[in-house]
């Protein structure tokens, strides 16, 4: 069924108004899956334009695409879309930042504690000393990534830990947002052993001093980059401050596709958005400004690998994964962030004249709106 955009309008605005908690009958189902379909379709094709204007795109294995120096894309994401994946270590439960963008925004100050004394490794607690059982009864992953939330917050709780990884030759990098780093952190960092520093530049508008931490960070980590979600307002302030950033010997950035749950939906409430494969819900205009970058970063020469992280990539990175977990063929961790699909926040998209389905057809007989389908 490839529905008009007008039909999918009326349609959208009607299944708007309904319930939260009520279910679709299966005929007005399938026209809300078609609408998710042809949204999806149509900017898929808009994104294979904009693909096929950056000189020299790089694939990675048919799972992602970059630009840039293969030496200087980071081994964290090879890790995690082409080996034993993204595994989490997680200990901080607290942030220094509010961010429009976060998954935990206003909820900030409920976020469970690790607890005392631990550490959450694939879901599971372990005090330090349980690192050598672990890596004897467990398959020795390629990397392990620190998140959750602001690691900096209590970042010489995470030293020996670091070492005990490194000493099993475990690659390991960090996200944070940049603001809590000294000097005296970064070294200790490099001298535990970190391999690999992501800033969230985004977390703090690329404020110049977590610009200067970037090249400071340098002096003491083998790899350092960005990873933030992007947006317009991220888009402007990095080209704003590019010269700046690029001088700092930045590795990479990672370009993150924004996805939306319902704590920061509202934030960005009234942009045009679409679904990828019925799972992640983001702002059209975030991949697109993704492409554009790495457009100009080819046609500039920036010295840096620029990774286009986005929906598509994080759906290889979940099969990825599962696969090498033993999972049946096709399975994945993949969908929705919603306890139903958010038919209002799709409005802005079905009324933008700028937006256009590839191909429209009449709906089929007894699926018009008022025709009562069940």
């Amino acid at each position: 069924m490839r529905i008009s955009k007008s039909d999918a309008l009326a349609w959208f605005e009607f299944f708007a108004e309904l319930p939260e908690d009520e279910p679709l009958p299966p005929r007005q189902q399938e026209i809300a899956l078609a609408v998710l379909s042809q949204i999806e379709v149509a900017e898929a094709a808009r994104i294979d334009k904009l693909k096929a204007e950056i000189p020299g795109l790089q694939s990675l294995g048919g799972r992602s695409c970059y630009v840039g120096d293969d030496a200087r894309f980071p081994k964290g994401c090879r890790s995690c879309l082409l080996g034993t994946g993204l595994s989490a270590v997680r200990k901080t439960n607290r942030c220094n930042l509010a961010c429009p963008f976060c998954y935990d925004y206003g909820e900030m100050d409920c976020q469970p504690p690790i607890g005392e004394g631990y550490w959450e490794i694939g879901g599971t607690r372990f005090r330090k000393e349980d690192l050598p059982l672990l890596l004897n009864a467990s398959n020795k992953p390629t990397g392990i990534a620190y998140v959750y939330l602001e690691p900096f917050m209590e970042i010489e709780k995470y030293y020996g830990i670091i070492r005990r990884f490194r000493e099993a030759g475990i690659y390991q990098h960090m996200y944070t947002n940049g603001t809590l780093a000294t000097p005296e952190n970064l070294k200790a960092l490099g001298e535990a052993g970190l391999d690999e520093l992501r800033f969230n530049l985004g977390a703090s508008n690329c404020a110049d001093r977590v610009i200067d931490t970037i090249a400071e960070a340098k002096k003491h980590i083998p790899m350092v980059g960005i990873e933030t979600p992007m947006t317009p307002v991220l888009y402007e302030t990095f080209l704003q401050k590019k010269e700046a950033i690029l001088a700092t010997g930045v590795d990479f950035m990672n370009s993150a596709e924004l996805h939306l749950n319902p704590n920061n939906l509202e934030n960005y409430w009234g942009e045009p958005m679409y679904m990828y494969r019925l799972g992640y819900l983001s702002p059209i205009s975030s991949h697109e400004l993704t492409l554009k970058l790495m457009r100009r970063a080819v046609e500039e020469k920036w010295p840096m690998a620029i990774h286009d992280c986005c929906n598509a990539t994080k759906f290889a990175r979940d099969l990825n994964l599962r696969a090498h977990e033993g999972g049946w063929f096709g399975a994945s961790s993949w969908g929705m962030e919603f306890p139903a699909i958010p038919y209002a926040a799709f409005l802005p998209t079905l009324r933008d004249p700028d937006f256009r389905f590839l191909v429209e057809e009449p709906l089929p007989e007894g699926y018009g709106i008022g025709d009562g389908v069940l």
